[in-house]
């Protein structure tokens, strides 16, 4: 990497859509405190909140496969962020099953859901994440 390209790679604009969904994040947390109630996690939060711990999850794998071969320690750093991810994904995604569905709209009504019901779009998400970390993760790296 020349030095050219380490400069870009730093340069703000390197990463816009990272920054857009790291600025996103602030959003909400901050308007949730802003409300001055604290309210519960409903379902479609839960699932929102599943669906980028998963994209993270993807994103940390490929930075850990792309980091090891120049940099084994920092790949192995990596690998282990991979596990803690998936570990914050399979509790949010527990999470969500035990959150009692709040409107009719949540319910399962296949019929008038074309993808599905809700917890079924949640559930795929989840088995196609839990195949990619056995792949790549031991039983022992999950409970350390």
């Amino acid at each position: 990497m020349s030095p050219d390209d380490r400069r870009d790679a730093f340069d703000g604009d390197a990463y816009p859509y990272l920054r857009a969904a790291t600025a996103g994040l602030r959003h909400h947390t901050r308007a949730q405190s802003a409300t001055g109630q604290a309210q519960p996690s409903d379902r479609p939060q839960l699932d929102a909140l599943h669906a980028h711990l998963t994209a993270l999850h993807r994103l940390i794998d490929q930075a850990a496969e792309q980091t090891r071969p120049e940099h084994p320690a920092a790949g192995r750093h990596l690998a282990t962020a991979h596990a803690r991810v998936w570990q914050a994904a399979d509790s949010v995604h527990a999470a969500f099953h035990l959150v009692p569905a709040a409107t009719e709209d949540e319910t399962c009504q296949p019929d008038r859901l074309p993808e599905g019901p809700p917890f079924l779009t949640i559930c795929q998400r989840h088995l196609a994440a839990v195949h990619a970390i056995r792949r790549k993760t031991t039983a022992a790296d999950l409970a350390s």
